[in-house]
């Protein structure tokens, strides 16, 4: 149930394996050599890639490692094609292989029989979700221990309490009205910041946990769109509050103005906690486009809102979170066009035009240096190479090359994103009836998910506009605002309508999101946040770590909630 496997077999140390790696044993019948090529199904229309050469004689250098968290093809070849194998070269023999973690697998090429192929377990991989299933029921277990043990003592603590205290109307003092606050705001903001925090420590270091390698959707390529929609359902809520007070608009600007600087600051800072080496000092980031969304946005609501606007007819009143807000939207059909003009329109150097690709080997390596295609380029000639993201997860999948996920041409469609939870926050205070927001809710989860799914094709890598993080994508933008309006619909039914959940333990998480942010970040790698115990090379160990960084960063959330300490910029 944790992984487990011996230390040794058939002489190999197994021990010494990685997470989601394998042996793999190739014996040659005869006296060539043969060259070994594969390819991760993960990389999409690319050529195979060379592994090794696999000598007849030398039988200790035929045993090497492999990935294996995703299903492979392997190619072999009686000679050297370099480093691609492209699909008009001849190839010996062609099979496709789903292999396990801890697995030892027999290669043979047999020269006698007609050059013979084949792959054979000689040991059995282990289950990798049998710890992630073995985690889940011991906090299940866990949670509700704690809940049945916290109901004993508030029983117990309220049958010692004074029945005066019991009713409090009874002291005489007029008892204070509850406050009005949406507790799933807050609990939707602690669900991303702890979703953060758990995939940036790892995941248990599942493929599917972590970030898509370029096109697709994976858990960790929901957390920042979901902080942005959440950031923009905040703001004109914000802004309403100091309208409402007489400020000055342009004392009001003035003041977004800061708080984005702040933001955009403290990212460049964070980026520097690796050595503040200027020359290849890495200008965005995500608190950086969270800065740049957040002025534009709030601009754009401060100077085109207004609820003064009456509308006429049945139709226009069930819709007049939308039609107040018909100035913004020319401005983000505006900014969308001109996106999509570029993206589709525009080459870059030795590019086609609308290419969304990671460059490198992908198209069978037509375009190697068109990663992230006019965006990346664009990124390219603003920031310059040294300044960009130098790690990206397409560069060691797809050999491409830097790529800034969170570069500045991309904060185009991020704006969109904002203006997504903007509209939602302009329906929660334009509609105050509880069936009215969950019908609203509903209907932009629905339609916006529709939407994105026709740009994509309801595919990973064939249709019209990918969904795609690392370019922020229109598509992307879409389906991530569709599962967040549905979350945020969820948390609302069950903690503000229905009272079922009161929001706990990501409630507390919600209302320091930039402490909590910004010190996992500054301590990822210290004690007793993080921790090695042995090897760290199974799925169990690694998420056992990451949910023990989790849970030790609620309780610092739960600590500040307690206290009474909030930040916000």
């Amino acid at each position: 149930m944790i992984e487990y496997t011996e230390h040794y077999f058939r002489g190999l140390d197994l021990w010494s394996l990685g997470v989601d790696e394998a042996f793999i044993n190739a014996t040659v019948g005869g006296l060539r050599s043969y060259f070994l090529y594969s390819l991760s199904e993960e990389c999409d229309k690319c050529p195979y890639t060379k592994i090794r050469e696999i000598k007849p004689t030398n039988a200790d250098a035929n045993v090497f490692k492999v990935d294996v968290s995703r299903k492979l093809g392997f190619k072999i070849f009686d000679k050297n094609v370099g480093k691609y194998a492209f699909d008009n070269e001849s190839f010996v023999c062609q099979f496709d292989a789903n292999l396990g973690e801890f697995g030892v697998y027999d290669l043979t090429v047999d020269d006698n029989v007609q050059r013979f192929c084949s792959l054979e377990t000689a040991k059995t991989p282990v289950n990798i979700y049998l710890p992630f299933l073995t985690i889940t029921l011991m906090a299940l277990v866990l949670i509700i221990v704690l809940k049945c043990g916290f109901k004993f003592y508030h029983r117990a603590s309220a049958r010692e309490a004074p029945l005066a205290a019991a009713s409090p109307s009874s002291s005489g003092h007029p008892v204070e009205p509850r406050k009005t606050r949406l507790q799933s705001l807050d609990t939707f903001r602690g669900i991303a910041i702890m979703l953060m925090i758990f995939v940036n420590s790892g995941g248990g270091h599942y493929w599917w946990i972590e970030h898509a390698t370029w096109n697709g959707l994976h858990v960790a390529d929901l957390v920042f769109p979901w902080f942005l929609f959440i950031m923009g359902v905040c703001i004109p809520i914000s802004l309403r509050s100091q309208v409402s007070r007489n400020i000055p608009r342009k004392t009001i600007l003035a003041n977004v103005a800061v708080r984005s600087f702040k933001l955009f600051c403290i990212g460049l800072c964070l980026n520097s906690i690796n050595g503040p080496q200027v020359a290849n000092l890495r200008l965005f980031g995500v608190l950086q486009r969270f800065g740049v969304a957040y002025f534009v946005v709030s601009a754009i609501h401060l100077y085109c809102y207004s609820e003064s606007i009456e509308f006429q007819g049945r139709l226009a009143r069930l819709n007049v979170d939308i039609l107040r807000l018909w100035k913004h939207w020319i401005i983000m059909g505006a900014i969308v066009f001109i996106y999509l003009l570029i993206m589709f329109l525009v080459a870059a150097p030795g590019c086609p035009s609308g290419y969304f690709g990671p460059g490198g080997k992908h198209l069978m390596a037509m375009y190697p240096n068109c990663t992230g295609g006019i965006t990346g380029y664009l990124d390219r000639i603003i920031l310059g190479n040294n300044h960009l993201y130098q790690h990206p997860t397409a560069r060691y999948v797809y050999d491409a090359q830097a790529f800034d996920p969170e570069g500045p041409f991309g904060c185009l469609p991020t704006i969109l994103q904002v203006f997504l939870g903007l509209q939602c926050g302009v329906l929660i205070l334009t509609h105050t009836e509880v069936m009215a927001r969950i019908r609203r809710m509903a209907a932009w989860g629905t339609v916006l998910g529709l939407l994105g799914g026709i740009l994509c094709g309801f595919s990973k890598n064939d249709g019209w506009i990918p969904v795609n993080k690392n370019l922020w994508s229109l598509s992307y933008v879409l389906v991530t605002a569709s599962l967040a309006f549905v979350l945020l619909l969820i948390c609302f039914v069950l903690i503000d309508v229905k009272r079922l959940w009161t929001g706990n333990p990501f409630l507390y998480a919600g209302m320091n999101a930039i402490i909590l942010y910004v010190g996992h970040t500054i301590f990822h790698k210290m004690l007793p946040w993080h921790w090695r115990i042995g090897l760290m090379n199974t799925h169990f160990m690694l998420m056992c770590e990451a949910l023990w960084n989790t849970v030790l960063w609620n309780g610092i959330a739960y600590y500040l909630f307690k206290k009474k300490i909030f930040y916000s910029l």
